[in-house]
């Protein structure tokens, strides 16, 4: 038998939940703390008779068979972006489609660095005429 204690917030207080797996299924009890319990409150729950308490609390509960136990519904927002995001994350499907992605990927690189060499080559005409500009204005014509 393993036991699992997990402290998290349920949206309201933090709440502490006390899991007991064994090979017939799995038995929970929870204990709220209220506000976000400190390093010395936990230790002092854990070492003290609050944990005790807790776990006679799981040992009495119903036990549920691992494939059982009930799903939690997911918010159909959240389920909405990961479906999309696992979408995005899929590699494109065939040889073709793949090969079509990188060249496109890889002109997009080039004319990105066409564009960085054409803005500094003006860049530095710029400064060019300027400096013959102000050289001019300094030789007394």
């Amino acid at each position: 038998m393993s036991a699992t204690f997990s402290v998290f917030h349920d949206g309201q207080f933090w709440v502490g939940v006390l899991e007991l797996h064994d090979e017939d299924g799995v038995r929970a009890a929870r204990h709220v703390f209220g506000p976000e319990p400190g390093n010395a409150e936990l230790l002092e729950f854990c070492t003290g008779s609050g944990f005790l308490d807790l776990s006679r609390q799981a040992h009495a509960a119903p036990l549920v068979p691992e494939d059982q136990r009930p799903v939690r519904k997911l918010n159909p927002k959240r389920l909405a972006r990961a479906a999309r995001k696992a979408l995005e994350d899929q590699p494109v499907g065939t040889a073709a489609q793949r090969a079509l992605k990188e060249s496109f990927v890889e002109h997009a690189a080039g004319a990105k660095a066409q564009r960085k060499q054409r803005r500094e080559a003006a860049k530095e005409r710029r400064r060019d005429m300027a400096r013959a500009k102000a050289k001019a204005k300094h030789r007394g014509h």
